[in-house]
C-alpha cells in the first residue's frame, strides 16, 4: 500500500483518515460508493491479493479519507482479510487510522455488533453504522439509536447506503467520535457471556424485542426454499447465470464492434500522418493495435461486474454459492468458483478478476489457474475453422463436436482443479460457512461504480503490461525486413501493364503482390526463424512449418491463428468470411505436395486449442491477481504441455486408424 500516502493539497484541510469495516452483505461497498462515489484507487495489501479502496469524502470543511477494508466475520481469524483488518487498525501498515467506521446490518445486527466489539476495543474513535435501516423498518425492526450508543459507548447513525439515508448525520458523528468508554465484554469473556451480552444490547435498543427472526416474510422463506434446493436451485441457477451471459453476449457486441471501428479510424488516421517508416509501423500495428486489443474486452468486463453487482446487492448470489458449494467443493474448489469459471465463457480476463468472490486465498489461486480451460469467445473462429475441416456438410456432427469442445475444456479445469489441490495447493476447499444476506432491492448506482472501478483496474494494470508485450512481438514479426521476392515485382510489373486496359485484374493482382510480400516477411522475420526452429517440436502433432507460425503467433490471441493461416496462405490478413477462409485452408499444401490439414492434423489442432493457453492478455491478469509470476508461468507450462499430450495422442491415434 506504498502508494497510499496522506498529502493534502494548500487549498484542502487535512483528511481524517477512517477505517471503514464491516461482515460481508452488510451494504459497506454500498456505503463506500455512495461517500466517495468515482474519488477511490484500489491498493493491494503487501504479500497478498486482499485489495483495500482508499477514497475521498469531502463534504464543506469535513474532509475523510476512507479506507474500505475487505468483509471480515471476526478480527481475530487466521485469514488474509482478517490479518489486512489488523494491521490497519494496529498501524502495522502505515498510519493507525484517525477512527472506525464499523457497519452492521440493521436486519440482523448481532454479527455486526460483535465485530463493533473488537473494533471499540482498540480504543480508537469509532462509529456504528445501521446500514439497511429502511429496510429493517419495512420488516418491523425498530432501534433505539441513542440506547444502543449508550450501551456500546460511542455514537449509532441509522442510515441507508443504497438511498443516502442519515450520511450528514453520519460524517458529523465520524468527526466528533472520540475513543468508546462503556464497559464492553473483556477478550477474555467466553463465548456465550458475549453473546448474552450482545442479545442483551440488541433486546435494550429494541424495546425488548427480539431481532432474530423477527418482520421475516414467508415469501423470502419460499424463496430460499427454491434457491437452495438440491435440484431446483441448481435450476434456478442454470437460468440465471445462462440469462447473465447471454445479457453479456447480446450487449457487449455493439460496443466492441465500435472500439474496432473507432481504433480502426484511429490507425488510419495515424497512417495517415505520419511518415512511411518504422515510426509509422510501430504507431500503427504495435501500439494502437496492442491497445486495441485491450480495451475491445472492456465492455464484457463492465456487463458483467454491473450485472455480478445486482445479484450480489440483491443477495441471491450467496445463495447460488451455497447451492454450488456441493458441487465444486467434489474437485476442491468452493461453490463461489463457479461464477469466475462460468464467467470465462464469455473471456477469462473478468472470469479470472471475479475470482475475488472467492475468499480463501488457496481456492482462490486454484480457481484462477483453471479458469481458461473454459471455452471463450477468441476460441470460436478456431473452432469454426477445424471443426469445419472435420465435419464439412455434417452439421450435426460439427454441433456434437462444438459441444464437446466446451466440454473437454470444462473436465480439464475440474480435474485440474483436483490435481492442483492434491499437490501444489495442497488441502480441501474449506467448508463454506455462509450467512445467507437478506434480500434487499440492487442499487444501480452501486453497480456502476463497482463496474467503473473493476473497469479502470484492468486497463491500468492489465493493458501496460500487455501492451508491453504487443510491441515485443510487433517487433519481432517486422524485423528483419525482407526484401520483395522476384514473384511479388513480376505482378507488380504487370498490374501495371494492365491497369489501364483491365483495372479490376490490376488491383488482383496488387493484392497477390502484397500478400507475397506478407508471407515472405512472416517467412524471414524473427517470428518466422523461430517458428523453423520449432517445428520439430511441434511436428508430434502434425505441424509443418507453416503451421507452427501460425500456432506462435496465436500465443499473442488465439484467434490470431485463423488470420495468419490465411495470410501465409496467401488470403490476406482481411479475410474474414468462414468460408473463404475455409476453402483456402482446405486446399492448402505442405512443400511435399501433401494437404495441410488432414484428418489427423484437423483433429490434433483442435484438441490443442481447447486445452494450451494461447492468450498474454490473460497471462498478464493472472500476474496480476497473483502478485507473482510464477502463478502464470505454472498455468502456462501446465495447460500447454498438457495440450501437447493429448494433441500428439489425438494426432496419433487417428493417423494410425486412418491409414489401417
Amino acid at each position: 500500500m506504498n502508494d497510499h500516502v496522506r498529502t493534502p493539497s494548500s487549498s484542502q484541510a487535512p483528511a481524517r483518515q477512517v477505517a471503514l469495516i464491516g461482515n460481508p452483505n452488510t451494504g459497506k461497498t454500498t456505503l463506500f460508493n455512495r461517500l466517495c462515489g468515482l474519488r477511490a484507487r484500489t491498493a493491494n495489501y503487501p504479500g497478498s491479493t486482499a485489495e483495500m479502496r482508499i477514497g475521498r469524502c469531502d463534504r464543506g470543511d469535513q474532509n475523510l479519507e476512507i479506507v474500505d477494508l475487505p468483509g471480515i466475520y471476526g478480527m481475530d481469524l487466521d485469514l488474509p482479510e482478517s490479518r489486512m483488518c489488523r494491521d490497519c487498525l494496529d498501524g502495522r501498515l502505515e498510519e493507525t487510522p484517525d477512527a472506525i467506521l464499523v457497519v452492521i446490518d440493521a436486519t440482523a445486527p448481532a454479527r455486526g455488533i460483535s465485530l463493533a466489539i473488537a473494533a471499540i476495543a482498540r480504543r480508537l474513535p469509532t462509529v456504528v453504522a445501521l446500514n439497511m435501516a429502511d429496510l429493517a423498518a419495512r420488516r418491523g425492526l425498530s432501534f433505539d439509536e441513542e440506547r444502543l450508543a449508550s450501551k456500546l459507548g460511542v455514537p449509532v447513525v441509522a442510515i441507508s447506503g443504497r438511498t443516502g439515508r442519515g450520511m450528514d448525520a453520519l460524517i458529523e458523528a465520524i468527526h466528533k467520535a472520540i475513543p468508546g468508554h462503556a464497559v464492553l465484554p473483556l477478550p477474555s469473556a467466553t463465548n456465550l457471556e458475549r453473546r448474552a451480552w450482545i442479545d442483551e444490547a440488541i433486546a435494550e435498543s429494541m424495546g425488548g424485542h427480539d431481532a432474530v427472526g423477527s418482520g421475516r416474510d414467508s415469501v423470502f422463506d419460499r424463496l430460499d426454499k427454491a434457491f437452495t434446493h438440491p435440484i431446483l436451485g441448481l435450476v434456478v441457477f442454470v437460468g440465471v447465470m445462462g440469462a447473465l451471459f447471454w445479457t453479456i453476449f447480446s450487449l457487449a457486441g455493439i460496443p466492441m464492434d465500435l472500439i474496432d471501428v473507432l481504433f480502426e479510424k484511429f490507425g488510419g488516421l495515424a497512417a495517415a500522418i505520419l511518415p512511411e517508416g518504422p515510426i509509422r509501423d510501430l504507431m500503427v500495428d504495435g501500439i494502437i493495435g496492442g491497445v486495441a486489443g485491450t480495451v475491445v474486452f472492456l465492455p464484457q468486463i463492465l456487463i458483467l461486474f454491473f450485472l455480478l453487482a445486482l445479484l450480489e446487492d440483491t443477495g441471491y448470489l450467496a445463495r447460488a454459492a451455497f447451492v454450488m458449494d456441493r458441487v465444486m467443493c467434489r474437485f476442491g474448489l468452493p461453490g463461489q468458483a463457479f461464477v469466475p469459471m462460468l464467467s470465462s465463457h464469455a473471456c477469462a480476463l473478468p472470469g479470472i478478476m471475479s475470482a475475488r468472490l472467492v475468499p480463501d486465498r488457496d481456492d482462490r489461486l486454484a480457481t484462477i489457474l483453471v479458469a481458461p480451460f473454459m471455452s471463450c469467445t477468441a476460441r470460436l473462429p478456431v473452432y469454426v475453422l477445424l471443426i469445419g475441416l472435420l465435419f464439412d456438410g455434417s452439421p450435426w456432427l460439427a454441433g456434437f463436436a462444438f459441444a464437446g469442445c466446451y466440454l473437454l475444456g470444462a473436465a480439464a479445469a475440474l480435474i485440474s482443479a483436483l490435481i492442483a489441490r492434491r499437490t501444489i495447493l495442497p488441502g480441501r476447499s474449506r467448508p463454506m460457512v455462509l450467512e445467507l444476506p437478506a434480500y434487499r432491492r440492487p442499487s444501480i448506482r452501486n453497480a456502476i461504480l463497482v463496474s467503473w472501478d473493476r473497469g479502470m483496474v484492468f486497463l491500468k494494470n492489465a493493458g501496460t503490461i500487455i501492451l508491453g508485450i504487443v510491441i515485443v512481438m510487433w517487433w519481432l514479426s517486422a524485423y528483419p525486413k525482407a526484401e520483395s521476392p522476384d514473384a511479388a515485382i513480376a505482378l507488380r510489373t504487370e498490374a501495371a501493364e494492365v491497369m489501364t486496359a483491365d483495372p479490376v485484374h490490376s488491383e488482383e493482382l496488387e493484392a497477390q503482390a502484397e500478400r507475397i510480400e506478407l508471407n515472405a516477411q512472416q517467412s524471414g522475420s524473427f517470428a518466422g526463424q523461430i517458428g523453423t526452429l520449432a517445428q520439430p517440436l511441434f511436428a508430434p502433432l502434425g505441424a509443418d512449418r507453416t503451421l507452427t507460425v501460425g500456432i506462435l503467433t496465436s500465443f499473442l490471441a488465439r484467434e490470431v491463428f485463423v488470420s495468419s493461416l490465411a495470410v501465409l496462405q496467401g488470403g490476406g490478413s482481411d479475410v474474414d468470411d468462414d468460408e473463404s477462409v475455409l476453402t483456402l485452408v482446405r486446399d492448402a499444401k505442405r512443400p511435399d505436395g501433401s494437404r495441410l490439414f488432414n484428418t489427423a492434423t484437423a483433429a490434433s489442432m483442435l484438441v490443442f486449442f481447447v486445452l494450451a493457453m494461447q492468450c498474454l492478455p490473460t497471462l498478464a491478469v493472472t500476474r496480476r491477481e497473483t502478485g507473482s509470476w510464477k502463478w502464470p508461468a505454472l498455468q502456462f507450462a501446465w495447460m500447454t504441455g498438457l495440450a501437447w499430450v493429448f494433441s500428439a495422442i489425438v494426432f496419433a491415434v487417428v493417423t494410425a486408424s486412418t491409414t489401417a
